[in-house]
């Protein structure tokens, strides 16, 4: 290599630093807004032809409230206190509920996908149960459980049933029988093919079920407590539609909203958590 070669190397080299930082500049320049600045803009559009709407005398007051005075009555709620007493009635009625769905719903999938005869026997039950409306049991169990707590953790667990059990069902059963009749083969016993390999593939789908009933818990929770209530997120809300306080029920649903994302940003955390070998976790 010649010595005007070797410049032309050291030209090149002292050049492209330059050229990276246009390029990058450029790249900078050219790259799409982040999603979630695409999310807040989606949102101010929607709030601004909701408030254009109802200003202009379009749409009325009691359908939608101008999005300017859901903020005043939230702080009226906030201000009033009791908030964070109703709020906490909602949150324990559906927690208690889920816990007691997540129980029986594992409890019972895994004998459905484990035993045959308990399969033969409760599967149709369940499937009967399915096909029925949960939310037309609420006035049944109201009587059963009383105005009380009872009622609402009865509904909210009922409701928040199926998506755990079936999921359950579904991960047992869709498990490779190749790598179950290796375990056999070196001896494992049943116990030990359901811990270390039934389980483990099962769990994803558990998972997903309970990312579902989490919020169908939340749902039944509201359910009781429209049905009959003294207190609750639900009480506040038919409070507020008695009198047509529009602009307090979506003050109230944008605390629920808040509490939903909460709690299933609390599910997806402990499903990271838990599947963190997954390869389908990020």
């Amino acid at each position: 290599m010649t010595t005007q070669d070797n410049l032309a190397g050291v030209e090149a080299t002292a050049v492209s630093p330059r050229l990276l930082r246009g390029n990058f500049r450029l790249n900078w320049r050219l790259r799409p807004l982040p999603d979630l600045a695409l999310t807040f803009l989606l949102v101010f559009g929607v709030l601004a032809t909701c408030q254009a709407l109802v200003y202009f005398g379009i749409v009325s007051r009691f359908v939608i409230p101008l999005p300017t005075s859901i903020v005043p009555a939230l702080g009226e709620l906030i201000g009033g206190g009791g908030l964070g007493e109703h709020i906490l009635t909602t949150v324990s009625e559906a927690a208690t509920g889920l816990a007691i769905a997540v129980v029986i719903g594992l409890s019972v999938g895994t004998l459905i996908a484990e035993f045959r005869v308990a399969e033969r026997i409760l599967y149709p039950y369940l499937i009967a149960l399915q096909t029925m409306p949960k939310i037309a049991l609420a006035p049944v169990l109201l009587v059963w459980f009383g105005f009380g707590l009872g009622s609402k953790i009865a509904v909210a667990g009922v409701i928040s049933l199926f998506p755990v059990l079936v999921n359950t069902i579904a991960g047992l059963k869709s498990c490779d029988p190749g790598r179950l009749d290796v375990l056999r083969a070196l001896g494992a016993s049943r116990w030990d093919c359901f811990r270390l390999v039934k389980l483990p593939n099962a769990l994803p789908f558990i998972f997903s079920g309970l990312s579902s009933a989490v919020m169908f818990a939340l749902t039944g929770a509201l359910v009781g407590e429209f049905v009959g209530a003294s207190s609750g997120l639900g009480y506040l809300i038919v409070q507020a539609n008695n009198s047509m306080d529009i602009p307090q029920v979506f003050a109230i649903l944008l605390i629920l909203v808040v509490v939903g994302m909460a709690a299933f940003g609390g599910m997806q955390r402990a499903r990271r958590k838990f599947l963190y070998w997954s390869p389908n976790q990020d």
